[in-house]
């Protein structure tokens, strides 16, 4: 919902607010709704007319193109009518209502334009099958697409794999609380997306959530971005900042690269998760604000407290539920859906209408390690998507000069049930198949092939003799 008129916000609340089938999230301006929607996973935007101030470009007609799948649909007073149908026109919207609209005039409208968006998808997706059941084999038969979507969503994050709905939903449960929260991973597996789930699911929904880096700052500056200083507590301190754990009372401060702050720091930040005390830099005033902190590292931050490099009570305060995001290679069934989730992103963007992917360059991108995991996948897709021919495929030649000496995997299945095979013999079979499966998602790196499997690195080694199994 976005309106500046609180009658308007108030009538939609009353009618949607307390559905829960819905999640209604108020945004009182064009770029706090502009900033919202590339967030979270919406499917509908209610707007009001009268805070519109240009006509040709402006958040509604921008989401047409950035956000076409998004529903929308206009608020207008009687006297806007006009212009407000002008407006819809422009932004292609689903209708327009004049304010005051009935409570159940607004619940009819949401079902009705909800349950259009969800037609118009499935026939996207139908069409896009059948498409493909047309074309000759570059595809195989493996079903990548499905009238439900083909994938799950927590809000921006994209999964298929067990690991990734196990973590939504522990990510769900935590949302529902007031705990803090603590996220581990790799550079470029989502931690921020996951941070901003999190909140966008919370009670604190519709109140800010600001994000501040830790790393490479000093910790006057960083001082002075959460907690803020006063005129002259500094060189270039020309007047007061609120800083950010003030500025988001009531709401959420993302804390990414928790692990890069400074031992006299992690000192401040304890005492703030305690008490909620803020005291600027350069006052003698201490004030209070109501903020959810959620902290994200890329490096294991209990290595770090074991080494004596973070404080051990100051990590146990973070932690009230501790996530961990699995790198891609560890999830290459994500691959799949991710891929095809922003060739669809991507090519909504672009205005470019790509049918689908092979199972050529889809069999290499499931083979390579990612190393930049899903940001590096994100980018390689739209660099595809941009080059790709109207109305084709992406294949091979698409990708990038990285995947050409990538060797795609080959689907084999282990035979378990080999004529005069013991229980033993399987068993060893599928033990053989298991690792030798696990060295080559590594490409051969044993340590990270006996960290995945869950073995010492003796031990992986210790198989790999006994099984006979060689680097190809």
């Amino acid at each position: 919902m976005v309106s500046a008129d609180s009658e308007t916000r108030n009538g939609v609340s009353a009618a949607l607010g307390a559905d829960p089938d819905y999640r209604l999230i108020v945004c009182q301006s064009e770029p706090e709704a502009a900033s919202r929607l590339n967030q979270i996973q919406a499917h509908l935007i209610i707007c009001d007319a009268d805070m519109i101030a240009d006509d040709v470009s402006n958040m509604l007609v921008n989401a047409r193109i950035s956000h076409p799948h998004v529903a929308r649909v206009l608020f207008s007073s009687p006297e806007s009518a006009d212009r407000c149908a002008e407006l819809a026109r422009r932004a292609a919207c689903y209708l327009y209502v004049l304010k005051p609209a009935p409570h159940d005039l607004i619940r009819l409208m949401a079902k009705r334009a909800l349950e259009l968006g969800e037609l118009s998808r499935r026939h996207r997706v139908l069409s896009r099958e059948l498409k493909i059941s047309m074309d000759d084999d570059i595809f195989t038969d493996r079903q990548e697409f499905s009238v439900k979507g083909g994938w799950s969503q927590f809000e921006k994050l994209v999964y298929v794999s067990a690991k990734m709905a196990e973590l939504s939903a522990e990510a769900k449960q935590a949302a529902r609380t007031e705990l803090p929260v603590l996220i581990q991973g790799e550079t470029g597996t989502g931690k921020e997306l996951l941070a901003r789930a999190i909140h966008f699911n919370s009670e604190r929904m519709n109140s800010p959530m600001h994000v501040q880096n830790c790393g490479g700052i000093s910790d006057e500056m960083l001082h002075s971005e959460l907690f803020g200083h006063v005129r002259g507590a500094f060189t270039g301190a020309i007047a007061d900042r609120l800083g950010l754990f003030r500025a988001a009372d009531r709401g959420t401060v993302f804390l990414d690269e928790i692990s890069e702050i400074s031992p006299s720091f992690q000192v401040s930040l304890l005492r703030f998760l305690q008490g909620g005390e803020v005291k600027p830099l350069g006052s003698d005033r201490l004030d209070q604000a109501d903020v959810r902190i959620i902290a994200a590292s890329n490096r294991p931050l209990y290595d770090l407290v074991e080494r004596g490099e973070f404080r051990r009570d100051l990590y146990y305060r973070l932690k009230g539920f501790e996530l961990h995001i699995p790198a891609l290679r560890e999830r290459p069934d994500d691959i799949s859906a991710l891929t095809q989730f922003f060739i669809e992103k991507y090519a909504g963007v672009v205005g470019r209408r790509v049918v689908g992917v092979t199972s050529d360059a889809l069999a290499k991108l499931e083979a390579y390690s990612f190393p930049g995991n899903v940001r590096e996948l994100e980018t390689e897709i739209r660099r595809m998507v941009a080059i790709a021919e109207q109305g084709g495929y992406i294949s091979t030649r698409h990708l990038s000069p990285v995947f050409e000496n990538v060797t795609a995997r080959r689907d084999e299945r282990v035979d378990l049930a080999s004529d005069g095979a013991s229980l033993k013999e399987m068993v060893e079979n599928l033990e053989k198949h298991v690792v030798s499966a696990a060295l080559q998602r590594n490409h051969w790196n044993q340590s990270k092939s006996a960290d995945e499997l869950g073995l010492s690195r003796v031990g992986l080694a210790n198989k790999i003799k006994r099984y006979g199994l060689q680097d190809a």
